[in-house]
Order: C-alpha cells, then sequence, then structure tokens
C-alpha cells in the first residue's frame, strides 16, 4: 500500500472550521497518523472538522476506525465531522459498512461549509472562503428502485411487473449452513439489506445465532462480488 498525505487549513465564515485533505491510502499503516493529526485539533480545542477524501483511493477498517471513534467525543464538546468527496470506489465501502448511519458525508466541500456555518449562526449568504472550484467533486449513489405503483396518462394505476424470481426455502437446517450460504440466502431474501442488518439477521435462531463482526461480513460480501446494493440485485435477479 501507499502512503498517506494530509494538508490542513482553517475555512469558514470565520476561518474556524478545520479542512483536512488527504491523499493516497487510508489503512492500518497510515490511520495512525491521520489519527494523530486529528488528535492534535481535538487537543487545540477544534471540534469543528471537515475531511475531503477526494485523492483518497482506499480505506480500510482501521481508517474508519480513526473516524467513528473519535465522533462521540467531537460530538460531545458540541462539534461535528463531516466526510466530504469520496470516490465512488470508498463511497460503496462507506455505505456498505452503513458508517452514513453514523458520519455525515456531503458532495462537495462547500456544502459542509455551508451547514457548520448555518448551524454556528454565521451569515453564508456572503462570499465564501471557500472556492467553489476548489469545492466541486461529486461520489456516485447507486440506488436501486424497487417495484412501485405508477400512474398512467387517463390516472389509473397499474403495477410495475415483479420479478419472477420465488425464493424457496431450503429443505435443510439453516442454522447448519457455512457462514457464506447464510449471507447468500439472506441477501436473495433481502438484497436492500447493508452488513449491519445482514449481520442482526445471523444472530438470530434461524441461522443459528452465528456471530460475525461488521469486517467479516463485509469481507464476504466482497469476495463474493456482493458489497454493493447494484451487485446484490443483480445476484438476486439471477437466482
Amino acid at each position: 500500500m501507499q502512503g498517506i498525505d494530509i494538508s490542513f487549513k482553517y475555512v469558514g465564515a470565520q476561518q474556524n472550521i478545520a479542512l483536512l485533505q488527504l491523499k493516497g491510502f487510508l489503512d492500518t499503516t497510515t490511520s495512525a497518523e491521520v489519527s494523530a493529526r486529528l488528535r492534535n485539533l481535538l487537543n487545540d480545542g477544534v471540534y469543528h472538522l471537515v475531511v475531503d477524501m477526494s485523492r483518497v483511493n482506499y480505506v480500510s477498517s482501521a481508517g474508519w476506525g480513526v473516524f467513528v471513534g473519535e465522533i462521540r467525543n467531537i460530538r460531545e464538546n458540541g462539534g461535528d465531522l463531516k466526510i466530504v468527496q469520496m470516490t465512488p470506489e470508498v463511497y460503496d465501502v462507506f455505505e456498505m459498512l452503513e458508517f452514513h448511519r453514523i458520519l455525515d458525508y456531503y458532495d462537495t466541500i462547500e456544502e459542509s461549509l455551508n451547514d457548520f456555518d448555518m448551524s454556528m449562526g454565521n451569515n453564508i449568504t456572503q462570499p465564501n472562503q471557500w472556492s467553489k472550484t476548489a469545492a466541486a467533486g461529486k461520489a456516485d449513489d447507486i440506488e436501486v428502485a424497487l417495484p412501485r405503483d405508477i400512474a398512467t396518462k387517463d390516472g389509473a394505476k397499474e403495477r410495475r411487473a415483479k420479478s419472477r424470481f420465488k425464493f424457496t426455502k431450503p429443505k435443510v437446517n439453516e442454522a447448519t449452513l457455512p457462514l457464506v450460504e447464510k449471507i447468500k440466502l439472506i441477501v436473495i431474501e433481502d438484497p436492500d439489506g447493508g452488513v449491519f442488518k445482514i449481520r442482526k439477521k445471523l444472530d438470530t435462531q434461524r441461522f443459528g445465532f452465528e456471530k460475525a463482526s461488521i469486517f467479516k461480513v463485509y469481507d464476504i460480501l466482497k469476495k463474493y462480488s456482493l458489497d454493493s446494493k447494484e451487485k446484490r440485485y443483480r445476484f438476486y435477479r439471477s437466482r
């Protein structure tokens, strides 16, 4: 793996928001460096942080742990940490591990700064210190629509065609299935579910109260090309 470069400056209407811009790989070997920089800011009483990940190519579980491990302390001190401009590959993992339920994400730096400034009562109608050009960039967000009612021209409603697939419960004790097969079974029944939902279903009587970490579940999903909502729906439709 490559290393990580960290640049830092203060931005926002009052120049009191710390912008960390990362470049490279955020993994086990580089997370300590990012964690140390983050801790220095927190020790200095800086609790409004934006992390620009537009030039980050890879984030491991240890990398995400840097931010998740500090978010409670940051928010208890009246601040927040906002992630911006993830690449599609990084965002897929971010969503798959359901960190979007913990960390706030914005498409652009400017949006995150405006949110901070509004929460602090600053006037965001004035020209911002941050350039729109520098803040440009968006992460792809894949949405898979489920069948739903749609209106026809005459006002009547018709039902979109459903998949012809009908899941048949296996004639085996599901609790004795290998972990991989249990996960595939859950995906077939609910392709919309993420890592936390899959992990919760595994820890039920039906699946023998299977204990698996979120990272173990994610590793299996990635290995079998089920690590995004789009891929899981493709698998679901192929069964």
